[in-house]
């Protein structure tokens, strides 16, 4: 799963070069931007350290810092006061504190130790699959922390279904962390979202995504909803990650 935290740096000065852990999870500081995570190989894949610094370089896109935490399969939720691995139906899924895990120590940490402007209207959250789940419902939940949400190729289900219930209870949980739900039932404020989807998705998430659209288009939401060519894999990602950056970049 692929969450990551944007954040304003605080000056144009350089970044310097390090290497801190956190607690379950780890940032890689480089010259323009903070990336790491234990499936290191998928960041890999879609170059991003690479791709930022060369459009920071083109003044494309001006100096930020990305963070990308290792969530595990967990869905980024309060799923267990203490750390297990379960059996689910596509494999190990992981329950913990994960939404604490984000909310509660990697950004006060990032902050702390890193020159960031700390206020929401220079923080961002986006994620791409089970990751894009992660951002929407801890964006839309936590709205004093985010100004900007990216849900991108985002897993997020029309309904409550049987490969769901080895991370939430019952479906009163499952919607208490539904982005769709959480929309409709929710004051939203001030807020810009990025949604988008290939047009080949084999889990037909662009469905969900286009009914999140919706609902928060008629609330007057700043939102975008692109249905684009490509299927649900790393070769869609990368071939619009430079309009994802520039979506977080941008005022």
């Amino acid at each position: 799963e692929i969450a990551g935290v944007m954040l304003k740096r605080q000056s144009a000065e350089a970044i310097v070069s390090a290497r801190e852990k956190i607690v379950r999870g780890a940032v890689d500081i480089v010259q323009n931007a903070v990336i790491e995570m234990e499936n290191k190989k998928y960041i890999e894949q879609l170059d991003i350290e690479n791709i930022v610094n060369k459009l920071v370089a083109e003044k494309k896109i001006k100096p930020f810092i990305i963070v990308c935490p290792d969530m595990d399969n967990s869905r980024g939720i309060n799923s267990s006061n203490e750390y297990k691995e379960v059996q689910g139906k596509y494999g190990t899924v992981h329950l913990g504190l994960y939404e604490d895990y984000l909310i509660k120590e990697i950004i006060p940490y990032i902050d702390k130790n890193y020159k960031t402007i700390r206020n929401r209207e220079n923080r961002y959250i986006g994620g791409i699959s089970s990751g894009g789940y992660i951002a929407l419902h801890n964006g839309l939940r936590h709205q004093d922390l985010f100004s900007k949400i990216g849900g991108h190729m985002p897993a997020i289900d029309l309904s409550y279904a049987d490969e769901d219930e080895c991370y939430f209870e019952n479906e009163e949980i499952w919607k208490k962390y539904d982005p769709i739900t959480i929309a409709g039932n929710s004051n939203i404020n001030n807020l810009k979202i990025y949604l988008d989807d290939g047009n080949e998705d084999e889990g037909k998430f662009y469905l969900a995504c286009e009914k999140l659209y919706d609902i928060l288009k008629e609330k007057n939401i700043d939102v975008k909803f692109n249905l684009f060519e490509g299927y649900h894999n790393a070769e869609y990602i990368l071939s619009n990650l430079e309009r994802y950056l520039k979506f977080y970049n941008s005022k």
